[in-house]
């Protein structure tokens, strides 16, 4: 937090900004302004987009650069921006495509394509948790990096548009063109890196530049067609303690 704070600072007296001036041009408050500056408030990620739009940054500079340390950024070059393909029905509502494991090394190569996506089965599930507005695509893992999410599950995900975006800790498949489609948990790191973790611990962490990644979907929900084997032992534990509670009630009643 101190870094948002520090680069706010810098860049408003580098461009010879009051903090009445700066929250005139963010049509903001000079009091939030200073709050910012001294750490006591987080800027919302509307307020990041529009310091972004205004010094002619991205988002990942103000959050992750250290402005004091090393100077004036210079303007990003922001690529040509990607169009995401959508499967649409006869109704012009999208549909959520499905990517098992033996399609994850096509979808790498296809998923600008809109032919490809179209080739994808696909589906519409009328829940609340998956809104119209949003774009949602359907993963299969594979592995058990995940456990006890099992291999073979369907992850219902959200399409997250930057990686400045990442809510720390929760879980998102990553499509890079190093490690192809990975399923993680994002934490944030320095220089521009994300920490990717697995939920099974014999898997070790490991870093990957932000900058590499593709595409980006939050998990949402998990879809398992693999159920879990009783545990005997918990099972006996439940029939001791139900078969002493019907032996107390007996000796309650015989003694009414």
């Amino acid at each position: 937090m101190y870094r948002i704070a520090n680069n706010i600072r810098y860049l408003r007296k580098a461009n010879n900004l009051t903090q009445a001036d700066l929250a005139d041009r963010l049509r903001s408050k000079r009091s939030l302004i200073g709050s910012y500056e001294e750490g006591r408030a987080v800027p919302k990620i509307t307020v990041l987009k529009q310091l972004a739009t205004l010094f002619d940054l991205s988002i990942d500079q103000l959050v992750s650069s250290d402005f004091e340390a090393e100077g004036m950024p210079q303007p990003e070059q922001k690529p040509s921006p990607q169009i995401l393909s959508v499967v649409v029905d006869q109704n012009n509502e999208e549909r959520i495509p499905i990517i098992p494991v033996k399609a994850s090394a096509g979808y790498l190569n296809g998923y600008a394509d809109p032919e490809y996506i179209g080739s994808l089965p696909s589906f519409s599930m009328p829940v609340p948790e998956l809104s119209p507005g949003k774009t949602f695509r359907v993963f299969q893992i594979k592995g058990d990096s995940m456990l006890p999410v099992q291999p073979g599950s369907y992850l219902f995900c959200e399409y997250v548009e930057s990686v400045s975006l990442v809510r720390e800790g929760e879980i998102y498949i990553i499509i890079t063109r190093e490690e192809g489609l990975v399923c993680k948990r994002v934490f944030l790191h320095e220089d521009h890196q994300l920490l990717l973790k697995s939920d099974n611990p014999e898997y070790t962490p490991y870093l990957i530049d932000g900058r590499s990644v593709i595409e980006l979907w939050k998990a949402k929900g998990v879809l398992s067609f693999e159920l879990q084997k009783p545990d005997n032992s918990q099972v006996n534990h439940i029939s001791d303690v139900l078969r002493e509670v019907r032996e107390e009630i007996r000796r309650l009643r015989n003694n009414e």
